[in-house]
């Protein structure tokens, strides 16, 4: 019986999926700055948004009219009704509400979980991202309490029936890689003098995959990862 898959908004990266990301489940993409997580992040919440899908997006790093601007520019049209962005940054300081919105999604993973069971009362939700959740990782004081909340989270959003997308920065994620549904790893190598991007998938539950290194690059339109392209490394 195969099983029912949704598209990431990345063609490449879907082929690599086998047919995309089993839905209702959460995800991990990982990479060093610059990389393009939160690119990876916006076409996936993006396809959700041409599928017909309620799509949140909170972000945690980047002031939301920065995003705005920046995505604007590959394309991405982030003011569509059903496309959420809470900015949940520290340094939102363009409206008061933004400071609520940082003690809600922000404070901790506990506080970030019932937050967005809230805004499910508002509307239902298919996909959401959290970019990046390493924002939520440096609060915790005991690992141990943190991968209990961080488990708490994964179980309410299956119950809420969601997919979700996490980015982290952290090169060592490995309570958040041993709980998800599927890893997607970000990489820049240095190959014959030159500079390349490779994505690969390191995991995905319920699923073959393919498990190349692949290249992808950055362009004016988004990500493109090319699947028949593999990153050979010495």
């Amino acid at each position: 019986m195969e099983v029912p898959k949704i598209s990431t908004g990345i063609p490449g990266l879907d082929a690599m999926l086998h047919g995309g990301l089993i839905p209702g489940r959460v995800y991990l993409v990982k990479g060093a700055p610059g990389t393009g997580k939160t690119t990876l992040a916006m076409h996936f919440a993006m396809a959700g948004v041409a599928n017909g899908e309620n799509v949140l997006y909170v972000t945690l790093e980047e002031p939301a009219e920065n995003l705005k601007v920046d995505m604007s520019r590959m394309g991405f049209n982030l003011n569509d009704l059903r496309f959420t962005l809470i900015d949940a940054t520290p340094m939102a300081e363009r409206y008061v509400l933004m400071n609520d919105f940082f003690e809600e999604f922000a404070a901790n993973i506990e506080k970030m979980t019932e937050a967005i069971k809230r805004q499910f009362q508002e509307k239902r939700y298919t996909r959401i991202v959290i970019d990046p959740i390493t924002m939520l990782k440096v609060t915790a004081t005991k690992e141990v309490d943190y991968r209990k909340a961080f488990l708490a989270f994964i179980k309410s959003m299956m119950r809420l029936k969601t997919t979700v997308l996490l980015t982290s920065e952290l090169e060592r994620t490995n309570i958040e890689e041993y709980l998800v549904s599927g890893v997607i790893e970000l990489k820049m190598f240095e190959v014959g003098g030159k500079l390349s991007r490779g994505i690969r998938i390191t995991k995905l539950r319920g699923s073959g995959f393919d498990d190349s290194i692949r290249q992808y690059e950055i362009t004016d339109r988004g990500m493109v990862v090319y699947h028949d392209r593999m990153i050979s490394l010495p």
